[in-house]
């Protein structure tokens, strides 16, 4: 069952997009977090392939008002265009300047925190729940980690770390993080997140994959997918996510 529904938080009503497993019974659950292209169908198509894999996922529209609307399939496709990218990525830059502002990042982890809240709450609910995002769900996954020790699993697909990099030491459970090799931005950042992450004797796995760069695992992007590699992370965020939300 998948269903559109709204969540109340102490910042004001957040859409969300919710997909539950087929059966009765009690199964662990998860917020999915969005890349900068919203809620589209893309990640309502993650929600129901994880809800098939048995979780209850909620997917929070955390984007500021207004932005979805610049964020469009062809600008997605451009944006990784090498001839087209120039024209593209001021137009981003204005629409997602709202989102570098400090008051943005409190009002998205407050909003997520009440997903939380929500899921943890679920009549089919096990008690568990952990997070998994894609590039800006990516850095707000771990963002859930660091903010709220009710999280049981995070999974990290190309967010950026988060800086200082001490952050983490707040983190009360496993990590699985997934990048490409060809992600320079973000990979450049990595040995410092994962010596924070030894420092303070965090249970975390970081994968890198050669030949692949950002958005590898988006398979509406045709100029960023790579089937094979997204099938292994896939099946990796799978089987992390069962061990540490069922067993």
């Amino acid at each position: 069952m998948e269903a559109d529904i709204s969540i109340e938080t102490d910042h004001g009503a957040c859409a969300a997009h919710l997909a539950l497993p087929q059966g009765e019974g009690k199964y662990p659950a998860l917020v999915l977090i969005e890349e900068i292209w919203g809620v589209d169908a893309h990640i309502k198509d993650v929600a129901a392939r994880l809800a098939r894999e048995g979780f209850i996922v909620l997917a929070p529209e955390l984007l500021p008002e207004g932005t979805l609307e610049v964020m469009t399939p062809q600008v997605k496709i451009d944006l990784f265009d090498p001839e087209k990218r120039e024209k593209v990525q001021p137009i981003l830059r204005e629409a997602m300047a709202p989102m570098s502002q400090p008051e943005f990042a409190k009002d998205t982890i407050a909003k997520m925190r009440a997903c939380v809240d929500y899921l943890v709450a679920h009549a089919q609910s096990n008690g568990k729940v952990g997070s998994i995002g894609f590039c800006f769900g990516g850095t707000y996954s771990l963002q859930l980690a660091i903010n709220d020790p009710r999280m049981d699993a995070c999974v990290v697909f190309y967010g950026m770390p988060p800086e200082p990099f001490d952050q983490v030491a707040a983190i009360a459970c496993p990590i699985l993080i997934l990048n490409g090799e060809k992600d320079e931005r973000i990979v450049a950042k990595l040995p410092e997140l994962e010596a924070a992450l030894k420092e303070h004797d965090k249970d975390y796995e970081s994968i890198v994959y050669p030949g692949v760069g950002h958005a590898f695992f988006n398979d509406t992007n045709p100029r960023t997918y790579d089937a094979k590699v997204a099938a292994d992370a896939w099946n990796k965020s799978l089987a992390f996510l069962h061990k540490n939300l069922e067993e």
